[in-house]
């Protein structure tokens, strides 16, 4: 059953990230998405399945229910939905056939790069997961790190992504110092498929878990969907593989935001725990700084807010033509 939503139909006929896949089990569990509260359940098959967050009957969560016999049951009077919404039975009146008004409210739900997706509208075309090349190297481990909860919009969260400038000064000793805060011209473009960032380079004292010592390293980003951004570093000369790094965040709210980092790295001898830390520490360096940003929004227009750019800020001001051209409006102002 399709959901016709006050908020602005580009953003919810995307496909958004809601839930790690491996945290889905075998009993509901309650997400919110685009301001809309969400539960997300697993049939007997194992399929991921999303309904809005509101029995039919009385209102209830269904998020307090369970699964039972793969159907998910309301929590207040055991109605049980199969997973395209339909009411399969109805406790109270056992020989009742229910009708189609009586169905959840479904929306669509799949799983990829370890998480639960879900798109809230599907009467246009189907964009697909955003892309994510990496993802199907197998010469590169695959790792999730979050999720991150964060009091500002998806759109600041990406754009703090982007911004190389800021690392010497908010990652120094790691992604960046303050001996070496130049950000090198760079070459930027922005098509309907998204924006590309090219020939970036930095100095970076390290890199990634295993780096020993500081170097230039080379790198370019993706913006493939609104809500998405991909590091891609320079291809090993040697074995022809290229490490990437994947940010994925929910919308939540206009000014709040869950994220994860899908990493795609060549590093087999950490641990997960390890790989999870050293992201963890990155982001929490960040956290502070975008939450810190006034307005939460990301100003897409010098109609409301007017903020000033320089010549390192041009991956940002991409970014944001791309979020106008796209017609986004949650997030932004």
């Amino acid at each position: 059953m399709s959901l016709s939503l006050p908020c602005a139909a580009p953003e919810a006929r995307l496909w958004h990230p809601v839930c790690e896949a491996a945290a889905l089990l075998d009993q509901p569990r309650a997400a919110r998405l685009l301001g809309q509260d969400l539960v997300l359940w697993r049939d007997a098959s194992g399929a991921s399945h999303a309904f809005i967050d509101q029995c039919p009957h009385r209102g209830a969560r269904l998020s307090l229910g369970r699964v039972c016999e793969g159907r998910l049951t309301c929590p207040y009077h055991g109605w049980a939905f199969e997973g395209d919404g339909r009411c399969a039975r109805i406790p109270a009146v056992p020989g009742f056939t229910p009708p189609a008004s009586h169905a959840a409210r479904a929306v669509a739900a799949r799983e990829g790069h370890g998480l639960i997706w879900v798109r809230l509208q599907a009467d246009a075309d189907d964009p697909g997961l955003p892309c994510f090349d990496a993802e199907d190297d197998a010469r590169l481990r695959k790792v999730l790190c979050g999720p991150y909860d964060v009091a500002a919009s998806a759109p600041r969260i990406v754009e703090n992504f982007l911004d190389m400038s800021h690392f010497g000064f908010v990652h120094t000793g790691i992604l960046g110092d303050l001996a070496h805060t130049e950000t090198p011209p760079y070459q930027v473009s922005v098509d309907a498929q998204g924006v590309q960032v090219r020939d970036v380079r930095a100095w970076q004292p390290q890199s990634n878990r295993l780096s020993a010592e500081g170097s230039w390293v080379s790198y370019g980003y993706d913006v493939p969907a609104p809500y998405t951004a991909v590091l891609t570093k320079a291809p090993d000369a040697q074995a022809g593989y290229s490490e990437s790094i994947a940010l994925f965040v929910c919308p939540v709210e206009p000014e709040r935001s869950r994220v994860w980092v899908r990493l795609a790295v060549p590093d087999f001898a950490s641990t997960d725990e390890q790989l999870r830390a050293f992201q963890d520490g990155i982001f929490m360096q960040d956290a502070p700084i975008v939450e810190s940003q006034r307005p939460r929004l990301l100003p897409i227009t010098d109609a409301v807010v007017r903020e000033v750019h320089s010549a390192a800020d041009r991956s940002s001001t991409a970014y944001r033509r791309y979020l106008r051209e796209q017609g986004i409006t949650f997030g932004v102002c």
